[in-house]
C-alpha cells in the first residue's frame, strides 16, 4: 500500500526494482517451504518496510513464480498497473544469484550504462534488493532469478530505453524503492544516462533539446543519431552541469522563444511553474526606449513578442540565443564544450541561433 507526502498530499508509489524484489521474496520462499508469503514485506534502502499483495503464484518442479502489480502512486508512471513477475529456479550449487531478462525486460546493447552489454536491464540496486532479500529466506542462494513484465516491450516504447539501446523491454529501477510523484530526479537520471551513453558511443555532438519538435529541428540541421538527442525537458541545468563534469565537444541546445528566454534570463530549471518568462528582459533586448520595447512589455507570451520583433525587422530569437548561451557558458565554468543555441517557434521553424 502506498502512502501520502505530507507535503503534497501526494500518494507515493513502488519502483520496479521494489515490486521485483518482492516478488523475488515471495518465489524463493516458496521454492524452499512451498508457501508464498502473501502479502509479502520487504525492506527498502532507507529503512522502509511495504507490503505486497501477489496478484499471481505458480510452483512447478524445480521452480516458484510470484507477481505483483506495481503501484506507482499519484506519479504518471507508464509501469503504473504493470504485473510484474519473478520466477525463481535452483541453479548450480556455489553460482550464487544470476539474473535473466523474461519477457518483456530489456537488455543492454550499448555501452556508457551501470550494467555490461548483454546484461538483463536490472539495475544495480534492485539486483543488491533482491540478493539480500533471498539471503535473509536462508538456503544456498543458488538461483537464477528471472524478472519479466506484462507488455514491457511495449511500454519500453514510451521510455528512453530504445535511444539508450536498452532493447526487448523495460529496465528494473530504483534506488531507494520510492516513487515520489512527478519527481524530478527520475528524469535527471535519464539525462545522465543519455550523456553516458552518448560518450561511449564515441559522440562528439550531442543535442539538448526541450520538447520533440525542437529534437526533430536539432536532428536535422545537424544530421545527430538518435543517441546523440538528449531529452532535456525542463532541465537545462542538469545538461549542463553533468557536461560540466562529462564534457562532449559540442553541444547545441535547442527549444521555444519561451523556455529559451528563460534561459537567458538565467534561469537553468525552465518549466512553467518554477519560472517564469521575463518580458522586461525581451523588451531591453529589442531595443530599450523604444516603442517595440514598450509594446513588448504588454505582450501575452513570447512567441507574442517575438512576433513583434519580427514585424519590425527586429532579431529577437538571435537576441535571446546570444543570452541563453551566455547563461550555459557560466554554467559550464570553462569546461571544453562548445555551445551553439537554437531558438524555434511552435511550427519548429528556425528563428535565432548563436555560437
Amino acid at each position: 500500500m502506498s502512502t501520502a507526502s505530507p507535503s503534497t498530499g501526494l500518494r507515493h508509489g513502488w519502483t520496479t526494482g521494489a515490486c521485483a524484489t518482492a516478488a523475488t521474496a515471495a518465489a524463493y520462499t516458496a521454492l524452499l517451504t512451498g508457501d508464498f508469503p502473501d502479502p509479502v514485506t520487504i525492506t527498502l534502502p532507507k529503512g522502509q518496510r511495504p507490503a505486497f499483495a501477489l496478484a499471481r503464484e505458480s510452483l512447478g518442479a524445480g521452480f516458484a513464480a510470484a507477481s505483483v502489480v506495481k503501484d506507482a502512486g499519484d506519479d504518471p508512471d507508464v509501469t503504473h498497473g504493470a504485473l510484474i513477475t519473478s520466477t525463481v529456479r535452483h541453479a548450480a550449487p556455489g553460482t550464487g544469484v544470476t539474473f535473466r531478462a523474461g519477457p518483456g525486460v530489456g537488455t543492454v546493447t550499448k555501452p556508457g550504462l551501470p550494467l555490461e552489454v548483454g546484461e538483463p536491464a536490472i539495475n544495480p540496486v534492485p539486483r543488491r534488493m533482491m540478493r539480500e532479500h533471498i539471503a535473509a529466506v536462508g538456503g544456498s542462494g543458488d538461483v537464477i532469478v528471472e524478472i519479466s513484465v506484462e507488455h514491457g516491450e511495449e511500454l519500453a516504447r514510451r521510455t528512453w530505453n530504445p535511444r539508450l539501446g536498452i532493447l526487448g523491454g523495460l529496465s528494473i529501477l530504483g534506488t531507494t524503492g520510492v516513487v515520489v510523484p512527478y519527481s524530478c530526479s527520475a528524469w535527471i537520471d535519464s539525462i545522465r544516462r543519455g550523456v553516458d551513453v552518448a560518450i561511449a558511443a564515441g559522440r562528439t555532438h550531442v543535442a539538448g533539446c526541450t520538447g520533440s519538435t525542437s529534437e526533430r529541428v536539432a536532428a536535422e540541421l545537424y544530421g545527430l543519431p538518435e543517441d546523440a538527442l538528449l531529452d532535456m525537458g525542463d532541465f537545462a541545468g542538469a545538461v549542463l552541469k553533468y557536461l560540466r563534469r562529462h564534457p562532449v565537444p559540442r553541444l547545441t541546445i535547442a527549444g521555444g522563444v519561451g523556455k529559451l528566454s528563460k534561459l537567458a534570463d538565467g534561469h537553468l530549471d525552465l518549466h512553467s511553474g518554477r519560472s517564469q518568462v521575463n518580458l522586461d528582459l525581451l523588451a531591453r533586448l529589442a531595443g530599450e526606449g523604444t516603442g517595440l520595447a514598450e509594446r513588448i512589455r504588454g505582450a501575452n507570451t513570447a512567441l507574442h513578442a517575438l512576433r513583434m520583433a519580427q514585424e519590425e525587422g527586429v532579431p529577437l530569437g538571435d537576441l535571446v540565443a546570444e543570452r541563453a548561451h551566455a547563461t550555459a557558458a557560466g554554467v559550464l565554468r570553462g569546461a571544453p564544450v562548445e555551445v551553439d543555441v537554437v531558438v524555434i517557434d511552435r511550427a519548429g521553424v528556425i528563428v535565432g541561433r548563436h555560437g
